[in-house]
């Protein structure tokens, strides 16, 4: 099969579907690889590194889809591109069939195969063929690079001879993909990191990367989202009042605010007023991801930077990954290499468009001279955290039924090892003398109370309380000190090795001891 990559004709689209790297890996899956003339220059990738990579360079997009058995593209087709295609042609790209219904059926018209990488299932399997994530992560690091280079001072907080400079307050809305790629880069850049989800269990991922979650004071419980592909579900009126009070609170304070709310097919949710941008100081800056679909922020003005009344801020381009288009291409080729691996099962250069497998079925809009779009639910659960079920309260009669219950167990526990003991002793004491059991007895003894003392401590303690005991345990060294006068050279020779030996315990055991409490020190 052979494999084309078309050279994009968005205005300020820079990214390109296939890279020389790419087209070295899918080679290797037994397709040759065609790209069209100055396809990559704008992503840094010449026509000879491409020829170099042992890529076919086609002088016009016709002489390329003519060529070739597959097309890649990034952007959706337009309608001439679609109009090369035939029925023994497959496209893959970014399509948006929702958004697009008069090119998915003249693609049914023209009996191709189209897969959206806008429509990979958000399964397990699938993750390294989710463009969308890909991009959305390169999307989210880039907002924070643009509000650096739009926000006037530092984001982290430094002390100088100049002054003191504090640091900056940035609130990233929705920690999806984007979100957490945002809050990754701002925490790594010193600022001070808010976030907020409508689902409360990422909060945990926010605060291990280093932000503070912020959470609202209301309850409810929000959908699964393996019912909404992974993405948050639609919020209630009451929550989204809630959610708006929340941020008319926290706005004066913030410097910097990126909004990441968007879900495929959907007009993106107004969660930044216009009071809200109002009321913030002048120099701040909003990123608005969502700018595409209308926009999170009520006065975005989409692939535009507008200046507020107050001098806040508000930028809402549509191209962030594009303005990384090296790397983004990078991704985005590896996402097109994992599907043509899965579409090339036996790895011989023949495309099998299997419609039974949940990624294949999913992402394919047209097949067969069908529009194949919606995709039924895929077989496996979307990615989605589960809620965690919440164990009932126990009264507090219940409490103490229990405890009743465990102490009970436990002394039946503690007589039956003392009678299993006793036992044990009695047969030895019928049969071993009377000077050997004194000092058995107390060895006994020993080991018991010994146990229950290690048994009782926490586990974090195990080591300086063990380097204490062997320090105190080599008392031992009294009776070797001793026994080194001894007139026999053999009882002086073992006192001096046990002095050496008890000499290592006492000293090596308070030096470990007071270096574990001091990991517990804050000086």
């Amino acid at each position: 099969m052979k494999i084309g990559a078309l050279k994009e004709v968005s205005n300020g689209e820079q990214r390109v579907a296939l890279t020389p790297e790419s087209a070295l890996q899918l080679q290797k899956l037994g397709h040759d690889c065609v790209v069209q003339k100055g396809a990559g220059v704008a992503a840094g990738f010449s026509d000879a590194q491409y020829k170099a990579a042992g890529v076919e360079v086609a002088a016009t997009a016709a002489a390329l889809t003519k060529a070739c058995d597959v097309i890649v593209k990034v952007r959706p087709p337009s309608e001439a591109e679609l109009k090369r295609l035939s029925p023994d042609k497959t496209l893959i790209s970014f399509f948006y069939p929702g958004a697009n219904a008069d090119l998915m059926e003249l693609a049914k018209s023209k009996g191709a195969s189209v897969i959206a990488m806008d429509m990979v299932p958000r399964i397990s399997r699938a993750q390294k063929m989710d463009a969308l994530s890909s991009m959305a992560n390169i999307a989210g690091y880039r907002a924070v690079i643009e509000a650096g280079n739009n926000f006037g001072r530092f984001f982290t907080g430094q002390v100088t001879a100049a002054g003191k400079v504090p640091p900056a307050k940035v609130l990233v809305v929705g920690a999806g993909v984007a979100g957490l790629a945002a809050i990754g880069t701002s925490t790594s850049l010193g600022a001070i990191t808010y976030a907020f989800d409508v689902r409360p269990e990422v909060a945990e991922q926010v605060e291990s990367m280093g932000a503070e979650f912020v959470f609202l004071d209301f309850s409810e419980e929000q959908a699964d989202g393996a019912a909404t592909g992974g993405y948050a579900a639609v919020s209630s009126p009451e929550f989204a009042a809630a959610q708006l009070a929340k941020f008319r609170e926290i706005a004066p304070d913030m410097d910097i605010v990126i909004t990441t709310a968007l879900i495929p097919n959907r007009e993106a949710p107004e969660l930044w007023t216009a009071d809200m941008v109002a009321s913030m100081k002048p120099g701040s800056v909003i990123i608005d991801l969502a700018a595409e679909k209308g926009g999170n922020c009520k006065l975005t003005v989409m692939d535009e930077r507008i200046v507020t009344d107050n001098g806040v801020i508000i930028i809402g381009y549509t191209d962030f990954p594009s303005r990384m288009a090296a790397q983004a291409s990078t991704l985005y080729a590896n996402n097109i290499r994992h599907m043509l691996s899965d579409l090339t099962p036996e790895k011989d250069g023949v495309i099998v468009h299997d419609m039974e497998d949940d990624v294949i079925r999913g992402a394919t809009i047209a097949h067969a001279g069908e529009i194949t779009f919606p995709p039924p639910p895929p077989k496996i659960q979307a990615i989605a955290a589960k809620p965690k079920e919440k164990a009932p309260e126990k009264t507090a009669e219940e409490i103490r039924a229990d405890e009743i219950q465990a102490f009970k167990k436990q002394t039946q526990s503690q007589v039956a090892l003392l009678a299993i003991g006793g036992a044990l002793l009695f047969l030895v004491g019928s049969y071993a003398p009377a000077s050997f059991m004194q000092h058995f007895i107390v060895f006994v003894l020993s080991v018991f109370v010994g146990f229950q003392v290690i048994w009782n401590v926490s586990h974090s303690l195990h080591t300086p309380l063990m380097a204490v005991t062997n320090a105190i345990s080599s008392i031992i060294i009294l009776g070797a000190v001793l026994q080194v006068g001894s007139t026999s050279f053999l009882v002086t020779l073992l006192a001096a090795i046990a002095v050496f030996f008890a000499g290592i315990n006492i000293f090596g055991g308070f030096l470990v001891t007071r270096r574990m409490l001091a990991m517990f020190q804050k000086s």
